[in-house]
Formats: C-alpha cells, sequence, structure tokens
C-alpha cells in the first residue's frame, strides 16, 4: 500500500458546482502487538502528488471503500474533496511518529477544504500506535476537534476492527464490512456515502449504540460465509432492510492487537431513534454470545496436515498457513509447512517466501542457474528455522500483477518485488515442487499471485497460503480442500501462544 497525497478540485469550480462539498480520506494500518517490527513512516512509501480527476479515475477503476466513495458521491450528488490516504502491510504497531505526521498532514488538508460540509473517512479500525491502543479513535477525535461538532463524520472500517466505543461519540455514522473475505468494501463505501448524503439533506438524524460482548471471536471461525457468523451477518442485512436503520454492522475484532478494545463489536446506525438502536445492537450481541461454545478450536499441526495433503484423493489441496497471515502482520517467511514438504518428500507443491536475500540470490544466478539457498526464518526467531532448498531458478518476474475479479479488500494492482520461481529437487515434469521467493510480503488474496509467475494452481497437488480468511475467495475456486493449519507464529490462532496483558477481563476464549 502507499502513502497518497492528493490536490483537489479548483475552488473556482467547486463554489459553482451547488453539491455539498466532503472530504474525503483515512489512515489505514491493522497492527499487531505480538510482532516485535514497529511500522514507521517509510513502511507507508509514497507516491506522487495526483489531480483529483485521476485520483478519481485510478481509484473508481477497483472495488475499496474509496473506490465506493466516489460511486456513492456519484449516485447522491456530493463534490469529494480528496485529501490523503496512507496505508501500509499489517505488521508491528505504528511509531508515534509516523502517526503524528500523517495525521497532522491529513488535518491541514481537511481544514482547508473550501465549503466544508462532511467529512468520510476510510479506515481500518485494528490501528495500534505507540501512545493509543486506538489510533483509528485518535484519529477520529482530532478530526472531530479540527472541524467542529456540526460537520458530520462517517467512518468506514474493516471487519477486523477492535471498536472502541468512544468512537461513536465522535463519528456521526460508522459502518463496517460485513463479508470475510471482504469482498463488500465498496457497497460499504456507497453506503456510508448514502449516509452522508442524507444526513447533509435533512433527511436522517443518525444516531448510534454500540455494544461489546465480553469475548474474543477467533479469527478461525471469522468465515462469514459460513456459520456460525453466517447467520449474523444474514440479520444485519436483513435489518438494513428497515428503513429506520441505517447501518447495521457486526465486526469480529482482531485478536492480535493487545488493547482494551480488542474483540467483536455490534453497532447499530438508525435514524433519530436511538431505543431502537440500542435494542438491535444488544439482540445481535447477544446472537455472538450464544455461539461462543462453537468457537472450539481443532486444527492439525504441520506434520498432520502435510500428511493429510499427501493422503487426499482430490487436488489441489491447500494448507493455510495460519500462524504467517501476512494480512494479519506476519513475516511472510514462515517455515513450518515447507520444512515438513521437504521432510515427508511431498510432490507437487507450491510455497510463496518473502526472503528478498534468496530472491537477489536467484536473480544472480538467472534463468537455469543452480539454486542452492537457506530460505526462511529470516525477519525472526519465530516462523521456524532457515530451509535448505536446492534445486534450479525457472522462471524470475518484477513480481506485479493484477487481480480483475472482486477478491478480499477489493485491490486491483499487486507488487510482490522481483520475484523468482524456483524448481526445488523431487520436482518431475508433471508435479514440480516449486518455491516462489518475493522481495515483498504480499497477502494471497489473488490466485494470480501464482499464475502471473507461470504457475496452474490446477496441476498441483498442495498449494501453501500464507493467510487465514482472507485468501478464500481467490482459493476456494481452485482448491478441491481446504485445511487450516494450526502453525506457530505472531498470527497463530491459539491465544495460548500469547502473552496478552492490556485486553479487558474476563474475556471468553482467551483464558486466563
Amino acid at each position: 500500500m502507499r502513502f497518497l497525497l492528493l490536490v483537489a478540485l479548483p475552488l473556482a469550480a467547486l463554489a459553482q458546482s451547488g453539491r455539498p462539498v466532503v472530504a474525503v480520506g483515512g489512515i489505514s494500518h491493522e497492527s499487531n502487538s505480538f510482532n516485535p517490527s514497529k511500522t514507521g513512516l517509510a513502511d507507508f512509501g509514497d507516491r506522487p502528488v495526483l489531480q483529483r480527476d485521476v485520483f478519481l479515475r485510478e481509484s473508481a477503476n477497483q472495488n475499496t471503500t474509496t473506490s465506493g466513495f466516489i460511486e456513492g458521491a456519484r449516485q447522491f450528488g456530493l463534490d469529494l474533496y480528496p485529501t490523503l490516504f496512507a496505508g501500509a502491510t499489517p505488521k508491528g504497531p505504528v511509531t508515534d511518529e509516523a502517526f503524528n505526521t500523517m495525521a497532522g498532514e491529513l488535518i491541514q488538508r481537511i481544514k482547508a477544504v473550501p465549503r466544508l460540509e462532511g467529512v468520510l473517512l476510510g479506515l481500518h479500525g485494528a490501528m495500534v500506535v505507540e501512545s493509543y491502543p486506538s489510533g483509528d479513535l485518535e484519529l477520529v477525535r482530532r478530526v472531530r476537534q479540527a472541524v467542529g461538532p456540526g460537520i458530520p463524520i462517517v467512518v468506514t472500517h474493516d471487519f477486523h476492527a477492535n471498536v472502541d466505543p468512544e468512537m461513536i461519540r465522535h463519528s456521526t455514522a460508522l459502518v463496517t464490512y460485513k463479508e470475510n473475505p471482504h469482498i463488500d468494501p465498496k457497497d460499504r463505501g456507497i453506503q456510508a456515502a448514502r449516509i452522508m448524503a442524507q444526513t447533509l439533506r435533512g433527511k436522517v438524524k443518525p444516531v448510534q449504540a454500540i455494544v461489546k460482548p465480553p469475548m474474543m471471536w477467533n479469527i478461525v471461525f471469522q468465515y462469514t460465509k459460513v456459520p456460525p457468523l453466517r447467520p449474523m451477518v444474514d440479520e444485519s442485512r436483513r435489518l438494513e432492510q428497515n428503513p429506520k436503520i441505517l447501518a447495521a454492522s457486526v465486526s469480529g475484532g482482531y485478536q492480535y492487537a493487545d488493547v482494551p478494545q480488542m474483540g467483536p463489536s455490534v453497532i447499530i446506525v438508525a435514524d433519530n431513534d436511538r431505543e431502537l438502536a440500542e435494542r438491535e445492537a444488544k439482540r445481535l450481541a447477544d446472537m455472538l454470545w450464544a455461539n461462543r461454545d462453537k468457537l472450539a478450536l481443532k486444527l492439525p499441526d504441520a506434520a498432520a496436515a502435510v500428511q493429510r495433503a499427501m493422503a487426499s484423493d482430490k487436488f489441489p489441496v491447500a494448507l493455510i498457513d495460519m500462524g504467517d497471515n501476512i494480512g494479519g502482520g506476519s513475516s511472510g517467511d514462515s517455515t513450518f509447512i515447507l520444512s515438513e514438504l521437504v521432510r515427508q518428500k511431498a510432490q507437487g507443491w507450491v510455497v510463496t517466501v518473502a526472503d528478498p536475500e534468496a530472491a537477489k540470490a536467484a536473480f544472480a544466478a538467472g534463468i537455469g542457474g543452480s539454486c542452492d539457498q537457506m530460505v526462511g526464518g529470516k525477519a525472526d526467531r519465530l516462523h521456524g528455522n532457515p530451509v535448505r532448498v536446492r534445486g534450479r531458478v525457472k522462471l524470475l518476474s518484477d513480481g506485479r500483477y493484477v487481480e480483475t475479479e472482486v477478491r478480499h479488500g477489493g485491490g486491483r494492482y499487486w507488487d510482490m518485488g522481483h520475484t523468482a520461481v524456483i524448481e526445488a529437487e523431487g520436482s518431475t515434469r508433471d508435479l514440480p515442487n516449486l518455491l516462489l521467493l518475493t522481495m515483498r510480503r504480499s497477502s494471497p488474496n489473488s490466485i494470480h499471485q501464482l499464475v502471473s509467475n507461470g504457475v496452474y494452481p490446477g496441476r498441483q497437488k498442495i498449494l501453501v497460503v500464507k493467510g487465514a480468511i482472507a485468501p478464500r475467495a481467490a482459493y476456494e475456486p481452485v482448491a478441491a480442500r481446504i485445511i487450516e493449519v494450526d502453525t506457530a507464529g505472531v498470527t497463530a490462532v491459539n491465544p495460548a501462544r500469547f502473552t496478552y496483558k492490556r485486553v479487558r477481563r474476563p474475556l471468553f476464549g482467551l483464558g486466563r
């Protein structure tokens, strides 16, 4: 993701449009408290300043929250004034320096908006800053302080948001993604723009209620297309058929943030009916609580998972490396499953590892050159030891690809950095063992991560995927079977692997 500075529509054009002028921007990060590597300003990258029409054209051509804001503005007659967007790949908590720098820039640009009538903020909801357990809350608080009490602020959050109840005091309306994998960000952006337009025209008066059941809803069970979460998602959609309910959100929470408000939330935005909002929020929260006994963990470890995959009668089998969930803030270089594939002499496997050192060596060797590298396990001591891989360099690429379908998060353009494909020992022409070495961590939200590098998933037997729920949108159409694997790492699904110090207690699912 990139740190994006934008210039907006010329003032004269805004003054003549007659439509409500709404600032749009956001700072987005999912912060893993257990990752020792802090997220600094450099992690958010940089890009050249874009003209407003260029920004609108490029952002509209995706399936993100921002593209939803743009489509919603078109549908409901708003003039968007882009300010600042900043996002970084999940990692450790954001430094105070990075947060304060970006927050200051965002607020400066919002305050510069002529005829400002509203603010749309696309945030994640699980940003932890060194000095703030909820960076999202602190950002909205600062924006509210800057624009005053009379300007509507409508906020969107990811499904994994750890929502602080104070958020509803500083925002006019809060909308979170309904789906995991996140295939609905654009819809939520449109929904937020609709609420903004109706509020500005005096058609609705949003009031909010939030209820947080005292539990951790483990990420293993955050797949919204199946029970136990599916009924709550369906109910939130049914509630929104009531014209008095402007938004009904069920957030699963993000268990890798050691913060007081970690865990699921239900947020109801009603039209001038606080009693309705509070009643429905409690009812959906009670549904979450009533399903707590369905959240027992029963996943195989790496050795058992590889053995099960090799014995399958249907292929390919996707092994989900839960402890190295890049989208949750892990290193992308875990070796627990790779080590077992080599040890058990599996055939027809594909593993992607973020290892700049090994990737550079492969590029130095060139296509057809030999490879004898210690791979992975280099970012820290939490994701396994380096594994020796021998073979030959099969393919080299720039690591860029395009996802044209609606997948997790809605992103279209992806960049893994220079990527090398190694055909490892034990390969045959029909069943190659393929190792993708990338320069950058990149969440496997798209099957084109493989296809763009000459790997055909349907011809392989075992696909190792470093994620959790997010990759399902891309891999379910391809994989005959999916096996979630209980691996170690900073995104391990078993909370007993971590020491929580700041979460509120008691919290069902977390133990002592």
